[in-house]
């Protein structure tokens, strides 16, 4: 009877220590990259600065917000949380779609997807697109600047609820987007907004310290949420599991044509999505399965995969093949 009960008992522990499908387990060492392009040495159980993450909290004015429109496309104005003025005397038009591009750890303002997604949209279109910069936390040690995400996250939905109340701005023109650590910020942001915001997309959502989360980016962040992997592997640094309303996965999400590095795989996601912001030729297919987003067996509906309408609706996984080099 002793040798059942154990069997018994290692039995359930079996079932329910396998991870969730696609869900990564990391080490307590890992090489993440930062804005810089190059690799750091991250310790995932190092212990994360609490007094300034605490002072982070506090303080949302840490965040910067720099506005480009077609009048100002390479030079920046500064939006200021509760300063009606920096608002009214920029260029920012209330009736004109507002698109939120937020970067990733050990990243500024200038570095990318920034720049790129930036350029894409104003190329294609008359709209506010708005740059959030959150170095002061993103340059901090990685457990650091991934536990204070959603303060962040917070911080920057209240600076988009004073843009509504100063502007008008209705949230159902908002499109947040973010890469990496950046794809849960914009999530929380969201959050903080009710899940009002009309699309957020997460370019690569950050895996490490995030996998079972539950302050990572999820489907009722926004009225449409979608996610882009293409860093999804074991020990990758994106998550490769299903987190928005439509995930798609580029190659299979684990790794991209014409890349040797997870860095490389890792970029891809911000490539591709301001490639589609230009064109919207990247056309996935619905898959029922993980199984079938690897093995390249899916058949269901299609779905475009990023672009930039904001009343875009879909839900489930998509698989897609995309060329080596851009537009892809």
């Amino acid at each position: 009877m002793k040798v059942f009960i154990l069997l018994f008992s290692v039995a359930v522990y079996t079932v329910f220590a396998v991870p969730f499908e696609n869900e990564k387990q990391y080490g307590r060492f890992i090489e993440i990259p930062g804005g810089d392009g190059q690799m750091h040495l991250v310790d995932l159980e190092a212990e994360p600065d609490v007094e300034f993450l605490n002072e982070i909290a506090r303080n949302p004015a840490n965040n910067q917000y720099f506005l480009y429109t077609r009048r100002n496309p390479r030079v920046s104005q500064t939006l200021t949380i509760n300063n009606a003025n920096s608002i009214r005397n920029s260029n920012f038009n209330a009736n004109r779609p507002t698109i939120v591009i937020v970067h990733g750890w050990l990243s500024n303002r200038n570095t990318n997807p920034n720049p790129t997604v930036r350029n894409a949209y104003l190329d294609k279109s008359d709209v506010n697109v708005i740059v959030m910069d959150w170095r002061r936390l993103a340059m901090r040690d990685y457990v650091t600047a991934a536990n204070g995400v959603p303060a962040v996250g917070r911080g920057l939905g209240q600076f988009l609820q004073f843009l509504n109340q100063v502007t008008g701005a209705p949230f159902t023109s908002m499109h947040l987007i973010g890469f990496s650590l950046g794809a849960h910020l914009v999530g929380n942001a969201g959050r903080q907004l009710g899940g009002r915001a009309a699309r957020v997309t997460g370019l690569d959502p950050a895996g490490p310290l995030w996998t079972l989360s539950t302050n990572r980016l999820r489907a009722s962040d926004g009225v449409y949420v979608e996610a882009i992997h293409t860093d999804g592997g074991t020990g990758g640094l994106g998550i490769g599991s299903r987190v928005a309303d439509a995930d798609f996965f580029p190659n299979g999400g684990r790794s991209q044509p014409g890349c040797a590095t997870s860095l490389c795989n890792h970029n891809r996601a911000w490539e591709l999505f301001a490639s589609t912001v230009t064109r919207n030729h990247l056309e996935g297919r619905q898959c029922t399965s993980m199984t079938q987003v690897t093995y390249n067996t899916c058949r269901g509906s299609t779905l475009r995969m990023g672009n930039d309408d904001l009343n875009k609706r879909g839900s489930g996984i998509y698989r897609l093949d995309t060329a080596r080099r851009y537009p892809f």
